[in-house]
């Protein structure tokens, strides 16, 4: 035989009783079944309610009116459909369903109080509903179907509202009763009954704990639970969009996923079924052909990791003192005095020092707890031989499940290092010796966060990066080009990449969906937030972003020296902005110490060389040991672009001119000749090489000469500009007669940095150097007598969009940098 269980979502309306009936019907045809059934959806909580509202009469005749109504409809519904209803048998178990229940409620008005046992009796009338409507639908001429009766077998103790039930004797009793049945039965769930006769329900999910009772009684060759999900998924699918289903698992991985949070299952439902040793199917009503998830004592020999699961609304309970260490029974008091007010003890740690015993409850029951280890323990902390009972609530227990973690290695720091990089703390650990799993204890608000992580390093090598991008310029409009184009392309290679925020001059426009790429703009006409730190750390938290990475494509000063806090809320920062690098000394040490607080990274390879990897190679030639010894570099595009023209015989203004309207330089030419561009880069290159050196530190000699009035509107200066002409081509004339030609070099040299103009000869790596062209010279330890030479563009939006966009792709591999 086996035994079949619809749950209330499978029950809801006259649709789903069909669709019930013709999986009945056909499992029927196979082997004997016996049908185990909840209240249809919504029922068993308006019961509950009625019982909690016995002060107003008109109220309760109004909710008993109410249900009638709405199990007429299901009765209408089914009597206007194909198949044959017999009304008449349902209106009739209808009438005195509600026959009972008026009196129940009358009772238990007069009294204004319900006792528990007619509690019973009123919230599992909706099972009977259920067992009367599928009479009605499965009995014909040519089929009849047996109802089972819990209380003429079903044994369980006195409990009222959460029996446990006696399964010998109700295997005994199974017997006695019901030795020949018929190709279907059908019984209502959640009902038992005490030895005193008295009518008991079986607490949470006691349908399915029913259905479990009854496969041992009939030695099920299979319990099968149809609810409305798939089966169990190796996390929550309403938290993890890519949690997965498990096609199998065993008794010990269900029970331990019951246990820690898993909806689908319940911990009294599996002890029965794993007690006897019968495999129990986990179907979905709504979608008959799926596969389902099998539990059974069958080996797979599946992954270490079977599942990771969450408990939520914990307390913990810290039990400490010097009392503690050393005083034998101290424990024992502990636990019975949860015992005595029927508290679970959801897990329990314990230093090895004995000085503290800590232990999780349900946060309803986290009070009347504390109260009674006050009580309990009034002397020891009278005598401050225990400290104050402490509470921490608002907690969650994180779980991974599995028989495969059985003496394998790495699990444990996988499932930390996975934490770390969520940047959650881990309050508590508790780990049996089966190793089947291991839970920590943390904020409950970080829980989500601690589940996207685990089930993306435990179970998917998908990476996740969450942008957020500042400044829609010339470089961020073709960022956004760039990501746009490669989307796709990075996702199939598992790579996520969404773009949560873009932010304008006016603010910033943020889409819990990600910002649609191909049309981005749009997004900045609508509601758009000020721009802050507090605002962007309040989005990526409120939708539980792992990887958040601000990436700022403007030249704005306030904004760079906000990087240091952005990393300190758990933000990557990737930037061409050279600002914050050039700040002060100690704000440069600032920035890089909270990154390394957070284990988050600060990503600026665009601020020197543009696209060329010019941060990313001293930095490793640093940490290999080498060190600078001299740096020669052409360090700006539209410098480069200016004097290679002079080469060729062109004027400075004439140059400047084209360079101007190609975009080469700034919209305003005197912040690239004035050098100070060139000096802060220079300044960062000096400090990745440990030089503890500020921006007036470097020596800068100005394009334009000191004597020549600069000031005024762009135009103005444009129109001063050919006073220089005769200058430079002097300048020019002079170096080619020596066989060099002009560069604008930034040096570093003995510990003292300069940016000047120098003339180089044919020798000299700088020497072809121009057209847009940046090039670094680094002689090194390493390297050396000839230097390590990087040359490339070093100007435009596209390659300065492209290496931000690279260094956006480092984050996704981040913790592997930690």
């Amino acid at each position: 035989m086996r035994v079949i269980k619809f749950g209330g979502s499978s029950l809801a309306n006259a649709d789903r009783f069909n669709t019930v009936c013709e999986i009945i019907e056909a499992k029927s045809q196979h082997s004997p079944v016996a049908v185990v059934v909840s209240a249809p959806k919504g029922v068993t909580n308006h019961l509950v309610a009625m019982t909690q509202n016995l002060d107003d009469s008109n109220t309760l005749e109004q909710q008993i009116d109410h249900l009638q109504k709405t199990v007429n409809a299901i009765f209408d519904d089914l009597d206007n459909g194909q198949r044959a209803f017999n009304r008449h048998h349902a209106d009739q178990s209808l009438a005195r369903s509600l026959g009972q229940l008026k009196r129940w409620m009358q009772g238990s008005a007069m009294l204004n109080h319900c006792p528990d046992h007619i509690r019973a009796c009123v919230i599992s009338l909706g099972e009977r509903l259920s067992v009367a409507i599928l009479e009605a639908l499965l009995n014909t001429e040519q089929q009849t179907i047996a109802v089972l009766e819990p209380e003429q077998f079903l044994k369980t103790n006195e409990s009222s509202l959460d029996a446990v039930a006696d399964l010998v004797l109700a295997r005994q009793q199974f017997v006695d009763k019901y030795n020949q049945l018929p190709r279907i039965s059908v019984m209502p769930g959640f009902i038992g009954v005490a030895p005193s006769g008295k009518l008991t329900t079986l607490g949470r999910n006691g349908s399915d704990y029913s259905a479990a009772v009854l496969s041992v009684c009939v030695n099920a060759e299979c319990c099968e639970i149809w609810t409305d999900v798939d089966g169990v998924f190796n996390a929550d699918p309403r938290l993890i969009k890519e949690a997965s289903l498990l096609e199998h698992l065993s008794y010990q991985e269900a029970m331990e996923l019951s246990y820690f949070g898993a909806k689908v299952l319940h911990p009294k439902t599996i002890g029965p079924i794993a007690q006897y040793h019968i495999p129990c199917l986990i179907k979905n009503t709504l979608n008959v052909d799926a596969k389902g998830t099998l539990i059974s004592n069958e080996d797979k020999g599946e992954k270490q990791v079977k599942a990771i699961s969450n408990l939520d609304e914990l307390t913990m309970i810290n039990v400490s003192g010097p009392g503690m260490k050393g005083m034998v029974g101290m424990a024992s008091r502990v636990f019975a005095c949860m015992s005595r007010e029927n508290i679970s003890m959801v897990m329990i740690s314990q230093s090895s020092s004995e000085y503290c015993i800590s232990f999780c409850v349900y946060s309803a029951d986290a009070y009347r707890a504390q109260q009674s280890l006050q009580q309990e323990f009034e002397l020891e902390l009278l005598n401050q031989l225990l400290e104050p009972i402490d509470m921490q609530s608002h907690l969650s227990i994180v779980s991974l499940v599995g028989d495969g973690m059985h003496h394998q290695r790495g699990v444990a720091g996988k499932l930390f290092s996975s934490l770390a990089q969520a940047r959650v703390n881990v309050i508590a650990i508790a780990q049996d010796s089966s190793e089947r799993s291991i839970s920590v204890v943390i904020e409950q608000r970080k829980c989500t966060e601690a589940l996207k992580v685990c089930h993306q390093n435990f179970f998917s090598s998908r990476q996740t990066i969450d942008a957020f991008v500042v400044g829609c310029g010339v470089v961020g409009s073709e960022l956004l080009a760039q990501i746009s184009r490669q989307q796709a392309s990075l996702k199939q290679q598992g790579i996520e990449l969404n773009v949560y925020g873009i932010a304008n001059s006016k603010g910033m426009a943020f889409d819990a969906q990600g910002i649609p790429m191909d049309n981005w703009q749009s997004a900045l006409t609508g509601e758009q937030k000020t721009l802050s730190v507090d605002t962007v750390k309040h989005f990526a938290r409120s939708h539980h972003l792992i990887n958040p990475v601000l990436v700022d494509c403007t030249s704005d000063a306030e904004l760079a020296l906000n990087y240091a806090d952005y990393l300190a809320e758990g933000f990557h920062v990737v930037t061409p902005n050279k600002k914050a690098n050039t700040d002060s000394w100690q704000y440069y040490r600032q920035i890089r110490e909270n990154a390394r607080k957070t284990n988050r990274l600060f990503l600026y390879e665009t601020n020197v060389g543009a696209g060329l990897p010019v941060i990313d190679t001293l930095q490793n030639l640093f940490k290999a040991g080498d060190n600078l010894q001299q740096f020669d570099g052409v360090l700006s595009g539209s410098l480069s672009y200016i004097f290679g023209k002079l080469d060729e015989g062109m004027s400075l203004s004439q140059a400047t001119e084209i360079a101007k309207q190609n975009g080469f330089t700034e919209p305003d030419p005197r912040d690239d000749l004035s050098g100070m561009d060139v000096a802060r880069k220079l300044l960062i290159m000096a400090r990745e090489a440990g030089m503890a050196l500020e921006l007036d530190n470097i020596k800068v000699e100005s394009v334009l000469p000191d004597n020549f009035d600069s000031t005024g509107s762009v135009d103005d200066f444009m129109q001063r500009l050919p006073e220089l002409d005769s200058y430079f081509q002097d300048k020019v004339e002079s170096a080619k007669e020596q066989g060099k030609v002009l560069r604008y070099v930034g040096k570093i040299s003995n510990g003292e940095c300069q940016v000047a103009i120098e003339a180089v000869d044919s020798s000299h790596p700088l020497y072809a150097i121009k057209d847009g062209e940046n090039a670094l010279s680094i002689l090194s330890r390493y390297y050396q007598p000839i230097p390590l030479v990087l040359r490339g563009y070093g100007a435009g939006a596209e390659v300065t969009a492209a290496g931000v966009f690279a260094d956006m792709l480092r984050t996704q591999a981040w913790k592997q940098e930690l």
